[in-house]
């Protein structure tokens, strides 16, 4: 199997005042495309410090992919330790000069010299095309290793990797096929209650089933061989059985977007009332391509279910929406999360078992409560299930 790596550059991936979402997309997409991963490193701006992790991986792997360090300052230097791990000298690129001038021209700027340093790239290297930035990569041998150097700029840099880089890695080596993962995620129920259930299926050979837990969800994923597809298939419908009413959409396209497809299929508006989470329903309905005809964010005030759903119908009245979600703070720990539509309403008063309250987390765990029972509602679903660690209270229906 081809050994694949990855080198990020930068004192602040190093020392950590960034997050490296390079490397966990990078490592997700080759992983989808059938090449994983075998190891990441970093390393700071200096300039022996990455000629030697240069020299070090190279002995290693069959492939590093080199992020960052291509701009046009004194701190990115990547070309340079390149060029002494070749013993080769820095050229000037007549082809990406030409290329960044136009650049700047079309945005009617004038290029800083600085940007020039660009332009350098190791002698006998093979230049690397960016089409949506000034930073051109570029790609070398070094000790049998083919290094591929990139941006830092995440939007340059997947645009590479995807146009640029795979492509040359399937045309140069003969790789496997990419594996199958089929993945849902759950919300409710805690990481011990699904394994206690779902690790006792007998899965087929080489396949995999694994937990990631981001709260207030958590993700099941099955993988393995595409050649296993028929019986990853059936051992699925188990995993989704187990799962239950903990399920809430299935792949990754997210829960928001999952409701303004069942939105679109029904021809129905929504809007959206929402109290304690600051706006970040709204957000995740926009996220997920809902646009509500009216939405309206409101300071919190405790108040009884009955007057929620008496909001929820005023609401509709004004807004004239097909569907109203209302979610308001109740008179304890608990919220109240309304729909309303021309058929009547359903009303559920509900809380968490989480020690912070005032917590992020317990916002998003609203949004998700807020988006799951608008979901279900949609798809004809009962409102009131199983939800393990959320606590159903009251539960109305009017008609």
């Amino acid at each position: 199997m081809i050994k694949i790596e990855m080198l990020s550059t930068g004192d602040e991936v190093l020392h950590g005042q960034i997050v490296d979402t390079n490397a966990a997309w990078l490592a997700d997409y080759l992983f989808s495309q059938g090449l994983p991963m075998c190891g990441r490193s970093t390393v700071g701006d200096a300039l022996d410090a990455l000629e030697a992790a240069l020299r070090e991986r190279s002995q290693h792997a069959d492939v590093l992919i080199v992020n960052g360090g291509l701009g046009p300052t004194s701190d990115d230097l990547s070309a340079e330790a390149a060029a002494r791990a070749l013993g080769q000298p820095l050229v000037e690129s007549a082809e990406w000069l030409a290329r960044m001038t136009q650049y700047f021209a079309e945005r009617g700027r004038e290029m800083a010299p600085s940007n020039r340093k660009q332009a350098q790239l190791p002698a006998g290297s093979e230049m690397i095309d960016n089409p949506v930035g000034t930073a051109c990569g570029f790609a070398i041998t070094l000790n049998r290793c083919l290094i591929f150097f990139t941006p830092g700029v995440p939007s340059e840099f997947k645009v590479m990797v995807e146009q640029q880089i795979v492509p040359r890695l399937r045309a140069r080596f003969t790789l496997a096929e990419p594996p199958l993962c089929l993945r849902l995620t759950t919300f409710g129920r805690g990481e011990s209650s699904l394994a206690q259930q779902l690790d006792t299926l007998a899965l087929p050979a080489d396949v995999v089933l694994g937990y990631r837990s981001s709260a207030p969800i958590i993700e099941l994923k099955l993988t393995g061989p595409a050649a296993r597809r028929e019986e990853m298939l059936r051992v699925w419908e188990d995993v989704k059985r187990e799962a239950g009413d903990s399920l809430i959409f299935e792949g990754t396209a997210g829960l928001a977007a999952s409701v303004g497809e069942l939105l679109a299929t029904c021809g129905q508006s929504l809007a959206v009332s929402e109290q304690f989470s600051n706006g970040l329903l709204c957000w995740q309905l926009g996220d997920g391509g809902v646009t509500p005809v009216y939405a309206e964010v409101l300071p919190s005030q405790p108040e009884t279910l009955e007057r929620s759903l008496q909001r929820a119908a005023d609401f509709a009245a004004r807004t004239r929406a097909d569907v109203v979600l209302l979610v308001a703070q109740a008179g304890d720990d608990s919220m109240n999360y309304v729909i309303h539509s021309a058929q009547g309403g359903q009303a559920v008063r509900a809380g968490f078992s989480l020690s912070n309250r005032a917590s992020r987390v317990h916002q998003d765990t609203c949004v998700v409560m807020a988006l799951n029972l608008l979901r279900r509602w949609l798809s004809g679903e009962p409102l009131r299930a199983h939800y393990g660690w959320v606590h159903v209270y009251e539960h109305i229906v009017t008609p």
